[in-house]
């Protein structure tokens, strides 16, 4: 069915197990067949099971997901036993989620193992090992294990008992639980005051000490397991929905066990952080962190985290109950403008948490977070919006949380393109709710809730009275004894429920013989504020109509008269105060039957502004844009003065361009970097609980006008005359605009011309100078005080009417090739009035009928040519042109001649191309010749005349041909011919090829000496001297006394050299080196030639005159040189003779001592003549004449030039 691979390692009948890593680490993928069908996979793991430690008798679960075409089969089997036992496992599969499990409910220490996941088709299997552990219940291991806990906790009990009782100020305080010591033990130093407060320990000092004690025991019993324990953390919610907690630990041994703890119960916890687990403990490092996912009130409590059974670290989590009264609303802001998020809380709250965009926000420069003195009101401002700082915005309080969008709108102000955008001082977003009136009544709410808790309970009785709990009815009433009616002494006895009730609260005595029911407030006196001059109300409310009470202020009875008065109204009872005074403040009592209420009454001045200061706020400030406003005003000084500043009625708050100060005496208001649109009415509002007072000014910010505004009115639009008409700038700036500005530019031109100043009215122009059929555009700037504003363009008016060019002359092909096509044409006759601008071509292939423009309309060509690029080769084409002028485009020519995209026919011709080239053997020899020909020309390589190998490459693509030689030889050295040839003509190219390789050394070099002074120095040829004619010999000398080695002699065609010289005394050294195209051999060394080893003997006979004079002598005649034109050419002989002859070079019997084209040396003897480049005027015969007054000598040799063309050219 599938093709199989070799039974390498065998699965099953046909398989092999072929190995394939798998993107899930800790996955072994094994593949049944070699190649896989189109469209089909081996299984894998896209979510593998994770490790678990957990407590005994909860509840154990593996996940997996798997992958795989077709869908693979999932078994679960355990290392030691069986899985088959549907009580302890049970296994399914959910097809919404994908997700393949096994459970074990009530997992026992005997499930602790090694489980294996197989995931397995046709096609391989994946398999994938976790561990489980499980925790006994109390680490009940052995029996021995048991009895040192029971020990152990005896201990503990002992201790208990033996721990002093903390002393109390009065009275005798509750027990301090264990917490309380394992807080202090985890705890920072800087929070032991707050744990002491929370728990009601007041002794520090005996705090302090037994917490020492307690420490030192404690690290004794951590260093069993710990070698370091730091940066105890305690838990705190995060913004995410979890709550986490993490200390620093380095354990002594890494495998040691960790439990952790709430409230004396152990918790079972993953260390896998993709594993979806309520807790998880991770490790980075030395650094633990607890995490607690999915919070809920059931998280709180008292967590604890032990190595071993030695306790590490010890925290309390609370939860804070608190829930959103206001939640936050979507914000759409603008560009640079602030953005304003608020909420209410159902209990205060000192501090939330505000997130961003998933990270937490502080406050700063960027954002200003504040909170209201009842703690119930938060809010979040996000200072000058940008569009990066678009997202979703959440507040979180506890375990609560809710969240808005921000959304941030660009400032597309054409008027602001390309500048930095300004600054805005208003805000967006809110609420949109009484935030204040909601606070207050949660406030209420809360107070209320909080009177009825610690209200005691009722007893039966009790006579109806007020809800307080403190005597008082909630809004400052009591009931009190009343004096006996009968007119005893006030010892008559009291009836039952006549004593005293909860803290001092007393019950009226009634006598026996009254018949009616005690009242009592329905609703009590609270305390008012009132200024001089103005009215006061002070009312209460009982319980029935039928009372009668009086009304006293500080102990003294009151009455109607003018100046208050007193009024029932059924059960309401009330006293106005028509004009407030100084001596009407004070404490107000109603009273009736002994019960009373009472509230006190202050009077005051609202807030007063000085006359002068008024006057001078009064006045407007004036500034222009970027300049900063300052508003003072001054007042009296009064407590609990409130300060508030208005800009167009809205409340400015601190923060951002806005500066508020406030001082006992004055406040000020600064107004940063002030913009056009800060232009407004500015109010200063005092408020106190007397009343308020404002003041107003006016803020006037300066700055040049806007834009005339359009659209432009064209009034005329004659062939002499254009006169346009505009609307006033919208906004002037803040001062009248004096004058316009009027600029113009003509179509075609990229300058704009100014035309002139005109005044501020009438708003309209007339352009006198204009010529017919051309098109002007107009810009108009407003002009104040302050600046010029931003122009208004109009769009393109032409003067007169159209007026367009006739039909040019059909364009002519000038030259035409395979991507380029050549036209010509000449300008119309009849320009239209008005001078040709440009010229529009056209183009259609041959047989169609769609004309295609070459060049864009808004694009006109300008010369009366044009060279067309965007042709097809072989197509043929026509072409046709339309002149265009001030009023545009006139009628197209006729078409042109049709023409073929096609390039000339023309014989082969070579580009630049090289005639010599060297190869080092073995390398590849690459020989590429560029050409041009017309049609395409059919190649042919030749080698020496010859056509070339089989096994040599020729790869021919347009315009070019390549020679390639895999693995160059020498034998490859030769002259390569190309030779192009089509039906135009034929070209032919000589290329000499030259493999070399670095020569191999020369062989014993010896050393003679025949004359004093100077020493012979010869040698063997080297191996490749027949191989190469090129090689030459190069000798290098040092000796003694410099040490260094010199180059005495190069281009040595012979093998042997005289070393002049030579010093007595001395020792000298040479070596002689093979020299060719490719470098230098290995050198050959020479026998030192010493001051003992070659001296010549002496003879002690009387010396005898000695002629040393001789003619000439040629000792190395010329060899006959061949080179290639274009190359170098180096001759040498070497000539003896005493005196010493006088050396000449003649060419074809000329002697060359003047010509300076050739390079003469004579260095002892050795004649040299270097020719850098030989060309066919070099050929011929060389003759060297030695000359003394004995004789002369001469030697000759024939240099030949190969005459090669390089640009062979034969018509066919």
């Amino acid at each position: 069915m599938w093709k199989k691979s070799k039974m390498a390692d065998q699965t099953a009948t046909g398989q092999v197990g072929i190995k394939k890593k798998s993107r899930v680490p800790g996955v072994m993928i094994t593949q049944f067949v070699e190649e896989l069908p189109e469209g089909k996979s081996t299984p894998d793991f896209t979510r593998k099971p994770i490790a678990l430690t957990i407590q005994e008798g909860k509840l154990a679960t593996f996940k997996a997901i798997v992958t795989g075409d077709p869908t693979p089969t999932v078994t679960w089997t355990r290392n030691n036993g069986d899985v088959s036992d549907p009580n302890l496992y049970q296994t399914k599969y959910d097809p919404t989620t994908g997700e393949h499990t096994i459970s074990m409910p009530n997992v026992l220490p005997e499930q602790a193992d090694t489980y294996k996941c197989f995931a397995t088709n046709e096609f391989g299997k994946a398999i994938v090992t976790v561990i489980l552990n499980v925790i006994e219940v109390g680490y009940k291991k052995n029996k021995a294990m048991q009895e040192k806990r029971a020990k152990d906790a005896e201990i503990k009990t002992a201790l208990k008992r033996r721990r002093p009782v903390l002393p109390k100020p009065e009275g005798k305080g509750p027990k301090l639980d264990e917490k309380f010591w394992e807080l202090l033990l985890s705890a920072d130093k800087k929070d032991y005051e707050r744990i002491c407060a929370e728990y009601g320990v007041t002794d520090f000092r005996w705090m302090l000490k037994k917490l020492n004690e307690m420490k030192k025991q404690r690290e004794e019993e951590q260093a069993q397991f710990i070698k370091s324990l730091s940066n105890l953390r305690p838990v705190e919610i995060r913004g995410d929905g979890t709550a986490s907690f993490e200390f620093d630990m380095d354990l002594i041994d890494p495998s040691s066990r960790i439990f952790i703890y709430k409230d004396g119960e152990m918790i079972p916890y993953t260390k896998e952080l993709d594993m979806e687990m309520k807790h998880g403990l991770k490790q980075i490092g030395k650094k633990y962190v607890f995490t607690i996912r999915d919070l809920l009130p059931d998280d709180a409590g008292f967590y604890q985290v032990d190595v071993e059974d030695v306790n590490i670290f010890s925290t309390d989590f609370k939860i804070p109950m608190v829930d959103f009264l206001v939640k936050l609303q979507e914000v759409k802001a603008m560009e640079r403008e602030d953005a304003v998020f608020e909420c209410v809380l159902s209990h205060p709250f000192s501090k939330i948490m505000w997130m961003g965009k998933n990270s937490p926000l502080e406050q700063g420069e960027k954002y200003d977070i504040t909170v209201s003195e009842d703690k119930l009101i938060h809010r979040l401002v996000v200072k000058d919006c940008m569009l990066v700082d678009k997202g979703i915005y959440a507040a979180v309080a506890g375990i609560k949380s809710c969240s808005a969008w921000l959304v941030v709108e660009a400032d597309n102000d054409p008027n602001l393109y390309g500048k930095k955008k300004t600054r805005k001082t208003t805000q967006a977003g809110g609420s949109g709710v009484d935030l204040q009136k909601i606070a207050q009544e949660q406030k209420a709410k809360l107070q209320k809730q909080k009177e009825e808790r610690t209200e005691p309970p009722k007893k039966e009785e009790e006579q109806p009275r007020g809800d307080g709990g403190d005597g008082k009815d909630g809004s400052g009433q009591s009931c009190e004894p009343a004096p006996d009616s009968s007119g005893g002494d006030g010892s008559g006895e009291a009836v039952s429920g006549g004593e005293s009730q909860g803290d001092g609260e007393k019950v009226i005595p009634v006598p026996e013989t009254s018949t009616k029911s005690k009242p009592h407030f329905t609703s009590g006196l609270t305390d008012t504020t009132a200024g001089r001059g103005q009215p006061a109300e002070l009312s209460c409310k009982l319980s029935s109509e039928d009372w009668e009470g009086v009304w006293s202020k500080d102990g003294e009875k009151l009455s109607s008269s003018d100046a208050l008065a007193i009024a029932k109204d059924g059960a309401s009872h009330k006293i106005t105060i028509h004009s407030c005074k100084d001596s009407d403040a004070g404490q107000y009592q109603f009273e009736v039957e002994g019960c009373k209420t009472e509230a006190k009454l202050t009077v005051g001045d609202p807030p007063m502004f000085d006359i002068d200061e008024l006057h001078r706020f009064s006045k407007p400030v004036i500034v222009r844009v970027g300049q900063n406003a300052t508003f003072k005003m001054a007042f009296s000084c009064q407590d609990q003065v409130e300060v508030n500043w208005f800009k167009n009625c809205e409340l400015l708050r601190d923060g951002g361009s806005v500066k508020m100060v406030k001082e006992p005496m004055h406040s000020r208001l600064l107004l940063r970097e002030c913009l056009r649109t800060d232009t407004a009415e500015i109010t200063i509002q005092l408020k106190n609980e007397f009343g308020s007072i404002e003041a107003k000014t006016k803020l006037i910010v300066l700055d040049k006008p806007g834009p005339p505004q359009g659209p432009v009115e064209v009034i005329d639009a004659s062939s002499t005359l254009l006169e346009i008409k505009w609307g006033p700038p919208k906004d002037d700036g803040g001062s009248p605009v004096t004058n316009y500005i009027v600029e113009r530019q003509q179509i075609g031109q990229g300058t704009w011309r100014k035309l002139g100043e005109i005044p501020a009215d009438p708003t309209s122009y007339r352009d006198r100078n204009v010529s017919h059929g051309r098109r002007y555009s107009y810009r108009v700037s407003a002009v104040n005080a302050e600046g010029t504003s931003e122009p208004m363009e109009t769009e393109y008016i032409m003067a007169g009417t159209l007026v367009f060019p006739g039909p040019p002359n059909p364009p002519k092909v000038v030259s035409a090739f395979k991507n380029c096509i050549n036209l010509a044409w000449t300008a119309p006759d009849d320009t239209g009035g008005t001078k040709i601008v440009g010229y529009i071509l056209e183009k259609r292939k041959k047989d169609t009928t769609q004309w295609v423009a070459v060049n864009p309309p808004n694009e006109p060509i300008e010369d009366e040519k044009y060279a067309v690029k965007d042709v097809i080769e072989g197509m043929e084409y026509e072409f046709r042109v339309a002149a265009v002028n001030a009023s545009g485009a006139g009628e197209p020519s006729a078409p042109s001649a049709l023409v073929c995209a096609k390039n000339p026919d023309m014989r082969p011709r070579f580009k630049n191309p090289e005639d010599f080239m060297v190869v080092r053997a073995g390398n590849s020899v690459r020989v590429k010749i560029n050409y041009e020909a017309s049609p395409p020309p059919e190649i042919t390589w030749l080698k020496d005349g010859e056509p070339v190998s089989p096994w040599i490459n020729i790869i021919n693509i347009e315009g070019t041909s390549q020679l390639v030689v895999p693995s160059s030889k020498r034998s490859d050295s030769g002259i390569y011919t190309i030779i192009a040839k089509n039906s135009v003509g034929q070209a032919s190219f000589d290329v000499e090829v030259r493999v070399t390789d670095e020569p191999k050394k020369p062989g014993p070099v010896e050393l003679e000496q025949i004359v004093h002074g100077k020493v012979i120095v010869s040698w063997a040829p080297s191996p490749d001297q027949e191989l190469d004619d090129r090689l030459h010999y190069m000798v290098a000398e040092h000796d003694s006394n410099t040490r260094v080695w010199k180059t005495v002699a190069d281009r040595l065609t012979t093998t042997s050299y005289t070393a002049v010289n030579i010093m007595s005394g001395q020792e000298y050294h040479f070596r002689v080196y093979a020299k060719n195209d490719m470098g230098l051999s290995e050198p050959s060394e020479s026998p030192t030639w010493g001051m003992n080893s070659y001296k010549m003997s002496v003879a002690v006979n009387t010396p005898t005159a000695i002629s040393f004079e001789r003619p000439p002598s040629i000792l190395v005649p010329l060899k006959v040189h061949t080179h290639p034109n274009g190359y170098q050419c180096y001759m040498t002989c070497a000539v003896s003779g005493c005196p010493t002859p006088h050396v000449t070079w003649y060419l074809n019997n000329t002697s060359l001592e003047s010509n300076h084209n050739y390079y003469i040396t004579n260095a002892y003897g050795v004649c040299s003549m270097y020719i850098l480049r030989v060309s066919p005027e070099d050929n011929g015969e060389y003759r060297v004449v030695a000359v003394n007054s004995l004789g002369k000598a001469e030697c000759s040799t024939k240099l030949t030039v190969k005459a090669i063309n390089n640009h062979h050219a034969i018509n066919s």
